[in-house]
């Protein structure tokens, strides 16, 4: 078992890149042990392939400084939440400990984002309870529930709960990002285009990130979103942006 601070989970490889990189990137920076898990290959996608993200996801794992990065190989588009699918998703909850989970949208464009959302959700909730039994590689899993949830704004916006300060850790977020050449856009690809494979699309990350940052002060932010009220030890702990 390697314990991790935060564990990121997401349905598909790049959801996390687009939503959620600057702010794991900064906290591995920090020096905390960060991981992803991935539900998904994301092979339903119409460019690519689920074996060929899979290498893009280590690639972007890296650029990122993510301590692991595992895919708990659900069906795309057909994995639900229910019990099969929250006990799969509790053993990776109880083998890595996280202090803080990252989830898809609770509410998104792509059905699996909030199917996803809601899925990690009740699986972490369920992972506390001592009485659902689970094991790995034959042993006994203690029970664990992460302390705090959030949700990520993906391709819908919506009002975020707590903006991440992300400015130093932005280009590697879009470095990350890029790693996905199947999926986002590239002038040699001879793919069908799609949605997210505009160049309009990659600029959209960045213009929201500006103006995430900029209600906070700051040149770049990531919005999250948490169904518990966040507290803060004292109000010297929140960014105080110069007012004009």
């Amino acid at each position: 078992m390697q314990k991790l601070h935060i564990l990121a989970i997401a349905a598909h490889p790049d959801d996390i890149e687009l939503s959620a990189a600057g702010t794991l990137t900064k906290h591995a920076k920090l020096g905390q042990k960060v991981g992803i898990l991935d539900l998904t290959q994301g092979e339903l996608g119409t460019r690519g392939s689920g074996p060929l993200r899979l290498q893009e996801a280590a690639a972007a794992a890296e650029v990122m400084g993510m301590a692991v990065r595992e895919n708990a190989s659900m069906a795309d588009g057909f994995f639900q939440n229910d019990k099969e699918h929250q006990l799969k998703l509790i053993q990776y909850i109880r083998k890595y400990q996280p202090d803080i989970v990252i989830a898809n949208a609770l509410e998104d464009r792509h059905p699996d984002h909030g199917k996803g959302g809601r899925l990690i959700a009740d699986a972490c909730f369920f992972a506390g309870l001592r009485k659902i039994e689970t094991s790995l590689d034959g042993v006994a899993q203690e029970a664990w529930r992460p302390k705090r949830i959030f949700h990520m704004i993906q391709d819908r916006f919506l009002e975020p709960t707590i903006i991440v300060d992300i400015s130093d850790s932005f280009e590697q977020k879009m470095e990350a990002i890029k790693c996905y050449k199947s999926q986002f856009h590239d002038p040699n690809s001879n793919e069908p285009l799609t949605y997210i494979a505009s160049q309009d699309f990659l600029e959209n990350i960045r213009y929201r990130a500006s103006l995430l940052g900029k209600r906070i002060g700051v040149r770049y932010g990531e919005g999250f979103i948490c169904e518990n009220t966040p507290g803060i030890a004292d109000l010297d702990k929140l960014l105080l942006p110069q007012m004009a």
